[in-house]
C-alpha cells in the first residue's frame, strides 16, 4: 500500500477553504459589509407604508403558484377521507370508554 492511500477505514481528509483546521471563513470585514442597514425614518409619514401595503400583496400573489382544478379536488378528496377516518377513529374510542365505565359504575 502507498503512502498516498488511506489507511483500511480511515476516510479521506475533506480539502477545501471551509474544511481547514482553526481557520475563520468569516472577517469582521465581511461580517460588517454584510448587517442589515436600517432605515429608522421617522419623518417618513406612516401613510406612506400603509399605502404602498396593497401594491406588494397583488404583487407577491402573482408569484403564488396555484393548484390545479383537479389538484384541488384530489386534496379536497384526502382531507374528507383523512377527517372521516379519524372521527371513526374517536367514535370507537369513546363507545369502547363507555362500556368500561358503565361496566365499573353498574353492577
Amino acid at each position: 500500500m502507498s503512502e498516498n492511500q488511506p489507511k483500511h477505514g480511515a476516510g479521506a481528509r475533506p480539502t477545501g477553504k471551509r474544511q481547514l483546521a482553526g481557520v475563520s471563513t468569516t472577517s469582521t470585514a465581511t461580517y460588517k459589509g454584510k448587517q442589515v442597514v436600517t432605515n429608522d425614518d421617522d419623518d417618513a409619514p406612516r401613510q406612506n407604508k400603509v399605502v404602498a401595503f396593497m401594491p406588494e400583496v397583488v404583487s407577491e400573489m402573482r408569484k403564488v403558484i396555484w393548484p390545479t382544478a383537479r389538484q384541488m379536488l384530489n386534496y379536497t378528496i384526502i382531507v374528507f377521507a383523512f377527517l372521516i377516518l379519524l372521527t371513526g377513529l374517536v367514535a370507537g374510542v369513546d363507545f369502547l370508554a363507555g362500556i368500561g365505565v358503565e361496566k365499573v359504575l353498574v353492577r
